[in-house]
Parts: C-alpha cells; sequence; structure tokens
C-alpha cells in the first residue's frame, strides 16, 4: 500500500507541476509576443509604449501598454504571478518526493557521494545557492551586459552539471541543473518583478511617479525568464533519453542542448518583432543533429563467439528483474517501470534493443547500479544482443 501511495501522490505533483508550468511559459510567451508586436503611429499618445490588435476564438482584442503606468490605478488589474509560484513549489515537492525521499535509489552512484543525506545536501545547495549566485551576476555590473552575462551564466551552469556529475547520477544531475535554473526563473518572478511591480502600483496609489528602473529591471528578469524555458523543458523530459545523461560527457550535452534551445528562442523572439533571421532555425538544427552523431553509441560487433541464452538469463534475474516483473521486488517499484517486464524469454527478447541501449551503451541501468553491474557483464548482455539475441525454441 505504501508503494501505491507514493505513485499517488507522486502523480498528483507532477501533473499539478507540468498544468502549472504550461501556464507560466504560456504567459511567458504570450506577453514576449505581446512586447514584440506593439505598434505606434501619429495618434499614438505619448503616454502609451504601443498597441497590439489580435484576433481569436471569433472576437477581436486591443491591448495597450503605457511607457511606465497609466495616470491612475483601473479598478481591475490583473497579476501573473501564481503560476510562477505554483510551478515551483509543485516542482520543489515533486524532487523532494521522488529524488531527495529516495536519494539511495535515484540518486547516488559508485564512485558519488557516500550517504543519502549528502546527495540530498548538494541538491539543496545546487538549487538556493545556484539563485544567489545568479542573483548577485544579475546585480553586478555584468548584469549589465547582457550577452556576456548570458556566457558567464551558461559557464556556471555548465560547471555545476560537470560537477554534480562527478558526486551524484547524471539523470540526477541533470535533473537538480533544471531545479537549479527553475529556481532562478522563480525567484525572478518573486524576489524582483512582483516586488518591482507592487512598487509602481504603490507609487501610482499615492499620486507620485513610478520609477522607469523599476519595470525595466522586471522586463530584464521577465527576458531572462523567457530565455530559459526551452533549456528548462528539455530537463523536465530528460529522464526518457538516456543517451544524453547517460554519456560519459554528460555535462557536455547538457550544455550543448541548452545553448540549442536559448539559441532557438532567440528566433522566434526576433521573428516575432519582425525580424525573420532566417540561417538561425537550421544552425540551430545542424547542432542538434551534430550532438546526435557525436553521442552515438559505439557500434558492437559480433566477435563469432556464440553467446547463449543460459549465459545471459542470470545477468537478467541478477540485475532486471528486481523492477521489471510482473511481481517486482524492489522497495520503489510495486509495478513494473512503463510496463516493461522480463519474466520471459521472449520478453527480454522483445526489448533487445532497449536494453542495449540503458544496460550496454549508456549503462544508466540498473537505476544507480544498485547491483553493481560489471562491465563485463555489460559486455556479455551486448555480445548476446550483436548476435541476434537468440532464446530457446
Amino acid at each position: 500500500m505504501t508503494g501505491h501511495l507514493y505513485e499517488w501522490l507522486s502523480l498528483a505533483i507532477r501533473w499539478l507541476h507540468v498544468i502549472a508550468g504550461i501556464a507560466w511559459i504560456g504567459d511567458s510567451f504570450y506577453f514576449m509576443w505581446l512586447d514584440a508586436s506593439l505598434q505606434r503611429d501619429e495618434q499614438t499618445p505619448a503616454e502609451v509604449k504601443g498597441e497590439s490588435w489580435s484576433v481569436h476564438g471569433g472576437g477581436f482584442y486591443r491591448v495597450i501598454k503605457f511607457q511606465t503606468a497609466p495616470d491612475a490605478m483601473p479598478a481591475k488589474l490583473h497579476w501573473f504571478m501564481w503560476q510562477a509560484y505554483t510551478t515551483w513549489l509543485s516542482g520543489f515537492a515533486l524532487l523532494t518526493v521522488v529524488y531527495w525521499l529516495q536519494a539511495k535509489a535515484w540518486m547516488l552512484t559508485p564512485g558519488g557521494v557516500a550517504t543519502p543525506g549528502g546527495a540530498v545536501g548538494v541538491g539543496f545547495a545546487t538549487v538556493f545557492g545556484g539563485f544567489a549566485v545568479y542573483h548577485l551576476l544579475c546585480k553586478s555590473p555584468l548584469g549589465r551586459k547582457p550577452v556576456l552575462l548570458g556566457a558567464v551564466l551558461l559557464a556556471f551552469a555548465a560547471g555545476v552539471a560537470w560537477g554534480l556529475g562527478e558526486l551524484i547520477s547524471a539523470r540526477a544531475a541533470y535533473i537538480h541543473v533544471g531545479a537549479m535554473i527553475g529556481s532562478w526563473m522563480a525567484g525572478n518572478v518573486a524576489m524582483v518583478i512582483i516586488p518591482n511591480q507592487r512598487r509602481i502600483v504603490a507609487a501610482l496609489m499615492n499620486g507620485g511617479e513610478p520609477d522607469r528602473a523599476w519595470a525595466a529591471e522586471s522586463k530584464l528578469r521577465s527576458t531572462h525568464n523567457n530565455y530559459l524555458t526551452l533549456p528548462v523543458i528539455f530537463v523536465m523530459i530528460s529522464n526518457h533519453y538516456p543517451s544524453t545523461y547517460g554519456h560519459e560527457h554528460a555535462w557536455l550535452v547538457l550544455v550543448g542542448l541548452f545553448a540549442i534551445g536559448a539559441f532557438t528562442r532567440v528566433f522566434f523572439n526576433l521573428k516575432n518583432a519582425g525580424r525573420v533571421v532566417g540561417w538561425m532555425l537550421p544552425v540551430a538544427a545542424v547542432a542538434y543533429i551534430g550532438l546526435a552523431v557525436a553521442t552515438r553509441p559505439a557500434v558492437v560487433e559480433p566477435t563469432g563467439e556464440v553467446v547463449t541464452w543460459a549465459q545471459v538469463e542470470p545477468l537478467i534475474a541478477r540485475h532486471c528483474r528486481s523492477c521489471h516483473s510482473a511481481t517486482p521486488t524492489h522497495h520503489i517499484f510495486k509495478t513494473a517501470p512503463n510496463g516493461v517486464t522480463y519474466d520471459t524469454p521472449a520478453q527480454v527478447q522483445a526489448k533487445a534493443a532497449l536494453i542495449k541501449a540503458r544496460a550496454v551503451d549508456t549503462a544508466t541501468m540498473p537505476l544507480a547500479n544498485e547491483t553493481n553491474m560489471t562491465a563485463e557483464e555489460r559486455a556479455l548482455l551486448g555480445a548476446w544482443i550483436a548476435g541476434g539475441a537468440p532464446i530457446p525454441e
């Protein structure tokens, strides 16, 4: 029952996290587009930065943006913050439930941090310490040089990814880098954007003139968030793709995909502003393909030695069936992950390509190598698959 309740709790938190994330990222994409679509003409009042017309769902919409703020507060003002807060809070809860409370299964790796408590400490420091570093960099003179700041932040994320990869499992390292960047984004909302907007509103209500620097800083941090969306989305789905986090230089793969994601976002932001830079998407596509080619696993050629099912079956029993069975014995999984079972020779043969990808090419299975599968055992399994994965008739 404990495993059943844990699974449903994890589902509820993950579902909430995805819903809130969609709402937050949707807001970010929309408002970046809206800012880029604003136009002025000779009739536009001086206090108005621009306006945008759109049609959706059979209705017409007219949106006006003021240079700083209107002369008086409207009766109803819509705020956009709970999407960000809910995304971060549900993400933090998910990180806690899935990784920190189950650190032995998900975070430890041979040669890494010795204890679950140490791994959790590293993760906690990454999430909160990472935001502190980001915030200080933005507040420094470097914050006034966007391109240089972006390069420094990418280098910082690369260093964190490399360091985590030396201490905890690669899969957990990816998730914690994503949690760190998600904390940058949520921190921007909670500590810069919303406080500055409250200052603007308070100044208006007191009959004063809002400081334009407040709006400029909020806009800058909101732009940061927009460029970070695609890298964070990749991290959210990365656990499904062991060829990324399972590579021997996983931190470089992560940095490459981050750069491709942010670069792609630059293209769309320029396009929304009416400037189509045609070469950017092809360059991003070529970079993506190049990364896929560079990370391809080595081809295991048949050696001529016949590896039999009798040699392979003990490996499957020792390293796979505690999770991948109709009746798992693993302390976390009470049903086979993704419904994949290896109870019969035919089931194993049918999933030979998956086994090769996970256990041979990337060594991401068994989970955190908790059964201590050796390189020799992986090679034997690979040779069996390369030889056609024969099973008894």
